[in-house]
């Protein structure tokens, strides 16, 4: 990151996309190794899941038609019964699992990434050994961070529902335009609440890792973080959205659905579509790294290079974690 930290506070999308590429593009080897070690899996096991759920999900609405067309009580329908709850726990147990080793390697990932343009950003020689000498201890702390944000989007899910209940109530006694421009109007309230707890999440990461805080803590410091640059950050948290359900969406279409495509044409587009996603997740965790320092940089907040340094030695030379200290990360404000 040759770019002067003073600088990072003027940066807007296209500025803060540009810096995540000339990052990515100057250390390729790493970030190659990265990807290839953590988030090939992750990206292997999202796309993957897509096409398992649906097999197992289609087998069990072929049982329930022919649970339906058999007669109650016999044999055979006691055998198709039996085989639709085996069937259901299958699903569920796949689901536990794979939402599990999604999120272990996402947090593996969001460290490796974030911890790799720590050093990058003091100078500090930086090799895939090391990262990955790292990344065990680094993600425990992003999981108390995920835990908590978890029970804020929960909460938040469950406000939205009573309050779309309540709406639904009121409307039933008005017009239908007046119930149209509600319903319009919740739905836009919504989808920002939720755009605005995604970004919460994301710089949250960041600050777990390179700060001494995590969990609720992590989050509040992400929200004053974030202030002066929520529109910057909304928007591109809002495309990093946007294009994964666009894959998600093609990849359903084209491989998991494309049953009039031939074999060699799924195979091409899941490959394509692995090779994309593979791109966004990388590209995805290093711009909300740089957003960090974006916000930052807005809020003259300061990184001491030299103590960020020293924490990164300490722990390579130990073998523990030692997170940066408030006063580190803020040692000075500088003044424009």
């Amino acid at each position: 990151m040759d770019r002067e930290q003073e600088e990072m506070q003027f940066l807007g999308v296209c500025g803060i996309y540009k810096e995540a590429y000339d990052i990515v593009f100057s250390w390729r080897k790493i970030f190659s190794k990265i990807t290839l070690a953590l988030i090939l899996p992750l990206s292997l096991i999202f796309l993957i899941h897509k096409e398992i759920s649906n097999i197992l999900f289609r087998n069990i609405i072929i049982n329930e038609i022919d649970l339906d067309q058999t007669r109650v009580g016999s044999p055979e329908y006691d055998k198709l019964s039996h085989l639709i709850s085996s069937e259901l726990i299958t699903l569920w147990l796949f689901k536990i699992a794979y939402f599990t080793i999604l999120l272990i390697f996402s947090l593996l990932s969001t460290s490796a990434v974030v911890y790799t343009i720590a050093c990058i950003y003091t100078g500090k020689e930086v090799t895939f050994k090391r990262v990955m000498s790292v990344v065990p201890k680094v993600w425990k702390r992003l999981m108390v961070t995920f835990l908590w944000t978890f029970l804020a989007f929960s909460a938040y899910n469950i406000t939205a529902i009573l309050i779309i209940i309540v709406a639904t109530i009121y409307a039933v006694s008005s017009t239908y335009n007046v119930d149209l421009m509600i319903g319009i109007i919740l739905v836009i309230v919504y989808l920002l609440g939720f755009v605005y707890l995604g970004l919460v999440w994301l710089l949250a990461c960041v600050v777990s890792v390179l700060e001494d805080i995590r969990g609720i803590e992590a989050m509040s410091k992400s929200k004053a973080l974030i202030r002066g640059k929520t529109g910057v950050g909304m928007l591109i948290f809002s495309k990093l959205a946007i294009s994964v359900l666009m894959l998600q969406f093609a990849f359903q279409r084209l491989v998991v659905n494309g049953w009039s495509l031939e074999v060699v044409n799924r195979v091409g587009y899941g490959i394509l579509c692995l090779l994309v996603l593979l791109k966004l997740v990388l590209f995805g965790l290093v711009i909300q790294t740089v957003l960090y320092f974006v916000c930052k940089s807005y809020h003259h907040e300061n990184i001491d290079k030299s103590a960020l340094s020293d924490h990164l030695e300490v722990y390579q030379l130990l073998g523990e974690y030692v997170p940066l200290k408030s006063k580190d990360v803020q040692l000075e404000q500088f003044q424009v």
